[in-house]
């Protein structure tokens, strides 16, 4: 995963509790998750709108 050894998530975990707190650490996963989540399935849903050639007659 990009290079990231254990250590290194180890540090970025650290950093992140450090900003924000372990009391929003639930919020912000929740957050993220329901974003990866709404990513995905915008991105597998066929597009709503259907362009169709005007029909000049």
């Amino acid at each position: 995963m990009f290079g990231f050894g254990m250590p290194e998530l180890v540090i970025i975990l650290g950093i992140v509790v450090v900003v924000f707190g372990g009391s929003r650490l639930p919020e912000l996963g929740s957050a993220l998750g329901k974003s990866i989540k709404n990513f995905k399935s915008a991105s597998e849903e066929k597009n709503g709108v259907e362009l169709l050639p005007k029909n000049d007659q």
